[in-house]
């Protein structure tokens, strides 16, 4: 998996960014204009959220979600099928010296904030919730121990 680490520090640089998402709305657009030539693909609509590149530039992933979640192994085999095509499709609008190459993975965004909201509305997580509440009205500062 591309990392987003640089000897500069964590995170993706300014440049990695902007590329990443140059890639993303290029990708959006080539698939849903239908522009690859695979009938199975082009049946499916798919979400791309996110797009991470490598330092280096040549290896961009897409993090992607076909439309309602269904059929997400069948989207992603459709994508690996035809990234060869789908890449010379994005590198035709990228000025970069290197196309990069295309991986697919499940966005799971959708899923780790379904967990949460989950998570949120449980019972005993509420209950700490509104404690932790009623002490900072209270004027608690978490110490459990008397200060004399």
């Amino acid at each position: 998996m591309a990392s987003y680490r640089s000897s500069k520090g964590p995170g993706p640089n300014q440049r990695q960014l902007r590329v990443g998402e140059l890639i993303r709305r290029t990708l959006s657009d080539v698939l849903s204009r239908g522009d690859v030539h695979d009938p199975d693909l082009n049946r499916i609509s798919i979400t791309v959220g996110e797009v991470r590149v490598s330092n280096d530039l040549k290896v961009a992933t897409a993090y992607v979600l076909p439309l309602g979640g269904l059929h997400a192994d069948e989207a992603l085999a459709a994508l690996r099928r035809n990234k060869g095509e789908l890449r010379h499709l994005v590198s035709r609008d990228l000025t970069l010296k290197f196309s990069p190459e295309l991986r697919f993975v499940l966005d799971e965004t959708f899923d780790r904030l379904d967990d949460t909201r989950r998570m949120f509305a449980d019972e005993r997580v509420q209950r700490d919730i509104r404690k932790v509440e009623d002490d900072t009205e209270n004027g608690a500062n978490g110490d459990d121990a008397d200060l004399d």
